[in-house]
């Protein structure tokens, strides 16, 4: 029996599966359980590989993961059913197999050891010779007719449930409709068949080329210091203005008198939750309500209490990069979010660039069991190019090269020197190709924890505003600036889009007193936080239901 190693992503890392060799142990545990459920002993005749394969694949999904044997000390292995034999893998130690993310999981989050298999689940009879409904209804895996409209809704009509079974941005038969350059133009639509394409066809060498610094996670005393060092008023774009970044700020720890003056500075406030839930299944899962909550929720704390201008904050992250699909973005439109940043593209070249999602996503829904939109949306995609984290190109176009989207979860980047060096090519990948915005994509802690990191994103920076005059750090909403109002990059230097709060001197300091507000709330079980504003302190820790902290919290009642 054959059997092939298969690697695996843990927290964006590639984890070292052990190859599983064939063993002669192995092989007749299969062939005996195989024997004993089919009953071949009684008519003395030798089991194949065949008969194991076909055994052990017959009730289960192509390509997916199972067990041999289930329990805790067999969590490590599985197997999964191929054309040439059977594949099979063993998680590194400390680690299990999580059936359910069929991925490698630390082992105290695999909650399904003593589970051999994930039920095999009925699918949709969509291709089939002859129709088997009436027009506007399709066939369920059972032959029952439903409505078209009801398919991939998140709630199971069919009686086998197969109407929720194949929902991908590809087979959802409600899905929306392929890019139709046509219909879609700017200002309030852009798309191209592979997003590669350059707003209002203007020549590459024409394009400003953009740099957005993005930043994740609370504004704390910790990591201002370094923004402060990064944006220190000396580094000017060829405006004269500023290089500026974008922030997605997260509730819980924040200063959200760091965060106002850092708005007043000229830098992009965006919201990256409140709860920031580490369960990766809370977003993938989670209601429209929920992101609701959890997005215009994260919105009216930094507009009261970082005292943003109402309008200020567009954009939204989510949490661990995790998309909630439909939901998510049904919440981000309803709640009229102008952008969301969190959904990768594989690396390719040329890079893409953003585009609004009211036709179908025009690149892979990337990453482990990601839950990508599948229907038509007005919201923009400022799309995560993943970087090429090699420091030179490779001399064989063929190679196979995995990306990574957060530098600072990029492995090879080890050195200041490595970092230098992948920013470098990676600038080159898109300035010589087709100049789509190029993202750099971290948390600040990293820079608290490797400071020789910072030192040579310093450097890069420098390097690049003294090198090039066509270069500008911007923000997510700057680009889109652009992008609604594409122009040459002779006239970059004078368009206004760019030049709102051009430099902290254009904006006067209305933070007279900062106050350390000591609050509760009975969602955190009455524990004490802090929480620093320039403005009056609240009643209560704001939080889900109560983003103000009135102390009382909101019921929410939504329409069925």
């Amino acid at each position: 029996m054959k059997f092939f190693m298969l690697g695996l992503v843990l927290g964006g890392a590639l984890a070292q599966i052990e190859m599983v060799d064939e063993s002669t142990v192995l092989l007749e545990q299969v062939k005996k359980q195989v024997s004993e459920e089919n009953n071949l002993d009684r008519e003395k005749r030798a089991v194949s590989e065949d008969d194991i394969k076909d055994a052990l694949c017959k009730d289960k999904n192509p390509g997916e993961f199972f067990r041999l044997v289930a329990g805790g000390q067999s969590c490590r292995d599985v197997v999964a059913c191929a054309e040439n034999g059977l594949q099979a893998i063993r998680c590194p130690p400390g680690l299990a197999f999580d059936l359910d993310k069929q991925t490698c999981e630390w082992k105290n989050q695999v909650k399904n050891c003593n589970v051999k298999a994930r039920p095999k689940l009925a699918l949709p009879l969509f291709n089939t010779k002859e129709p088997l409904c009436e027009p506007g209804y399709l066939a369920c895996g059972d032959g029952q007719c439903v409505k078209q409209e009801l398919f991939c809704d998140e709630n199971p009509d069919c009686l086998d449930g197969s109407d929720e079974n194949l929902c991908g941005p590809r087979t959802d038969p409600n899905r929306a409709d392929d890019c139709d350059p046509e219909i879609c133009r700017l200002p309030d639509c852009f798309c191209s068949p592979t997003s590669t394409k350059i707003p209002g066809n203007i020549d590459p060498q024409e394009v400003p080329q953009m740099i957005v610094l993005s930043f994740d996670d609370a504004v704390t005393t910790t990591n201002f210091p370094i923004y402060q060092r990064l944006f220190n008023g000396q580094r000017k774009n060829p405006n004269s203005c500023d290089i500026r970044s974008t922030l997605f700020v997260s509730h819980k720890y924040t200063n959200y008198s760091m965060v106002e003056e850092l708005h007043r500075q000229g830098h992009e406030i965006a919201t990256h939750s409140i709860t920031h839930d580490n369960d990766e299944d809370y977003w993938t899962d989670g209601s429209k309500e929920t992101w609701s909550e959890e997005m215009a929720g994260g919105r009216t704390i930094l507009e009261k209490f970082a005292r943003l201008p109402v309008g200020d904050v567009l954009g939204v992250r989510a949490p661990l990069l995790r998309l909630g699909g439909n939901n998510m973005f049904a919440a981000l439109e309803e709640n009229e979010f102008l952008y969301d940043s969190s959904m990768v593209a594989p690396l390719q070249n040329p890079p893409l660039w953003p585009y609004t999602t009211y036709f179908a996503i025009p690149h892979a829904c990337h990453g482990n069991f990601q839950k990508c939109p599948t229907r038509s949306y007005g919201v923009w995609e400022m799309i995560m190019n993943e970087f090429d984290p090699r420091e030179e190109p490779g001399s064989d176009p063929r190679e196979q090269v995995s990306g990574c989207v957060m530098l600072d979860s990029c492995s090879e980047i080890r050195t200041p020197d490595s970092l230098y060096n992948v920013l470098t090519h990676n600038f080159i990948r898109h300035y010589e190709q087709n100049r789509a915005p190029m993202g750099l994509y971290m948390h600040a802690a990293w820079f608290s924890k490797s400071p020789e990191m910072l030192d040579a994103l310093e450097f890069w920076i420098d390097e690049i505003l003294a090198t090039y005059n066509n270069v500008f750090f911007v923000t997510m909403n700057d680009v889109l600036k652009f992008m609604q109002q594409p122009f040459p990059v002779r006239d970059a230097v004078k368009f206004q889009g760019w030049k709102e709060r051009c430099s902290a001197l254009d904006t006067d300091d209305r933070c007279e007193t900062s106050t350390t507000c000591v609050l509760q709330t009975d969602k955190l079980g009455g524990l004490k936080q802090r929480m620093s504003t320039c403005g009056t302190c609240p009643d209560a820790y704001p939080w889900l239901g109560d983003p103000t902290g009135s102390g009382l919290v909101d019921t929410p009642v939504f329409d069925v």
